[in-house]
């Protein structure tokens, strides 16, 4: 077995499952450090109004990168069941057209989300008072969507293989320099918000390119031959109708945010730091969540390929008990640090009210998260991508609707906005643990 690859078709499940998980941990945790660098540096040195700045363009950005993320899966998906099948020619020819695909649409998205970049966060009723830093931020990181394209694609590969150690080193030197570049634009260089955003795509560009070569040199999946490195369009056409839906349910996801985004806009700039901090706590408690949902959706591509339905069964209901353990750890820690937490990005004592308080009403809510990444870590490695559509629009619709309904109710006020995110992620969790119920799944293998 090549160094870099692991089958995870023989032995204990939930071994495999968490120690393919805890890498992906790490390195996501670290990837979050991109986006708290970001708000850390920004709120303490630019202050509260720069800080909203950042935080008013975070769902539109995350709306492009998405798009790229769900492209991305979907490729790991086939590249796993063919991985689990032992084909290793189809392997190879799935890694050259998954990237053709990734790399273009990725150009396309950087091009169009940047000349739209404006229009789009006065769309969403962004204060004027923060629109040009506002503006000047998301048009550089949107720029960068051709990076995070290439990333999430080398990860996403990678981790189809089951090596999820390679990206993280590289991911970790980013994230480091990262931090350097932003402290060295902003504070040193003075360039104000945007100086943030350039620190970040830089980054993620070098942690891209420095995993790319380190595979083409040490993996032997990515010695192509000529025929591999060949455009095929069966497999072009594979990769876009298995990542699409996935695609778009990313999206459906990420435009409910924007809905979100608009109502805590509302409420003016104090409500829109203490959303942009809890926002940027939750993505740093969703890693452990989307690492099982990864290290689950490739355990199940790979057992699905080798036909062993039961072992994906067996490693799905462990993985269940372990991601319910770190939701009530979480409910603990919270309950007792949520203002100190707060108070690492910014000063304000308003805002650490606010933030704290809703830091706490989210955490109960926590064990459906867990519901909701395990199952669909499970129903998309199972190749059950067409569910991922039907998931994004029950997302869509419930923070859309939710935060309609609530924000009518005179008592809610701003919680409204927070009230909106755990009772979405409580009618998601239903619908995914009755989509797996119902046992479709086992017959949507992609190989």
């Amino acid at each position: 077995m090549n160094t870099y690859t692991k089958n995870m078709t023989e032995g204990n499940e939930l071994w495999h499952i968490l120690r393919f998980a805890l890498p992906l941990l790490i390195g996501n945790l670290f990837q979050q450090v991109y986006n708290i660098a970001d708000s850390v540096i920004v709120g303490k040195f630019l202050g509260k109004d720069a800080l909203a700045a950042v935080g008013a363009t975070g769902s539109v950005t995350f709306l492009f990168y998405t798009l790229c993320i769900g492209l991305s899966i979907g490729a790991g998906v086939l590249i796993s069941q063919s991985f689990g099948a032992g084909r290793d020619k189809e392997v190879r020819s799935l890694i050259s057209n998954s990237a053709y695909v990734l790399i273009l649409f990725g150009l396309m998205l950087s091009a169009v989300s940047a000349c739209s970049a404006e229009g789009l966060l006065k769309l969403l009723g962004t204060p004027q008072g923060i629109l040009p830093d506002a503006t000047g931020y998301m048009r550089i990181a949107c720029a960068g969507t051709v990076c995070v394209a290439a990333y999430n694609w080398i990860n996403s590969v990678m981790r189809s293989l089951r090596d999820s150690k390679t990206p993280l080193v590289f991911l970790i030197i980013a994230s480091l320099l990262n931090a350097v570049l932003d402290l060295l634009f902003v504070v040193v260089f003075d360039f104000g918000v945007s100086g943030a955003a350039w620190a970040t795509i830089t980054a993620q560009a070098i942690s891209a390119i420095g995993c790319i070569v380190f595979a083409y040199y040490k993996n032997k999946y990515f010695r192509f031959s000529k025929y591999e490195l060949k455009p095929n369009c069966r497999l072009i056409v594979k990769c876009i109708t298995t990542g699409v839906p996935i695609a778009i349910q990313n999206a459906l996801i990420s435009v409910s945010m924007v809905f979100l985004q608009r109502a805590a806009n509302t409420f003016g700039e104090t409500v829109m730091a203490a959303y942009t901090v809890t926002m940027r706590v939750e993505q740093l408690i969703q890693q452990p969540f989307q690492s099982l949902n990864a290290a689950v959706s490739t355990f199940t591509g790979q057992n699905t390929g080798a036909d062993k339905p039961l072992r994906v069964i067996k490693g799905y209901r462990q993985s269940l008990k372990a991601g319910t353990a770190f939701a009530l750890f979480m409910l603990v820690m919270f309950m007792l640090f949520s203002e100190a937490i707060v108070g690492l990005f910014v000063d304000d004592a308003e805002v650490i009210k606010i933030g704290s308080s809703a830091l706490k009403a989210s955490a109960c809510f926590y064990i459906f998260l867990g519901l909701i990444h395990t199952t669909r870590g499970l129903l998309n490695g199972a190749g059950d991508v067409g569910y991922a559509l039907v998931n994004g629009i029950a997302e869509f619709v419930g923070r859309a609707g939710f935060s309609t309904l609530l924000m009518l109710i005179p008592f809610v006020g701003i919680w409204a906005v927070w009230g909106t995110t755990c009772l979405t992620w409580v009618l998601t969790a239903v619908m995914s643990l009755i989509r797996y119920s119902g046992g479709k799944w086992k017959k949507k293998k992609l190989v």
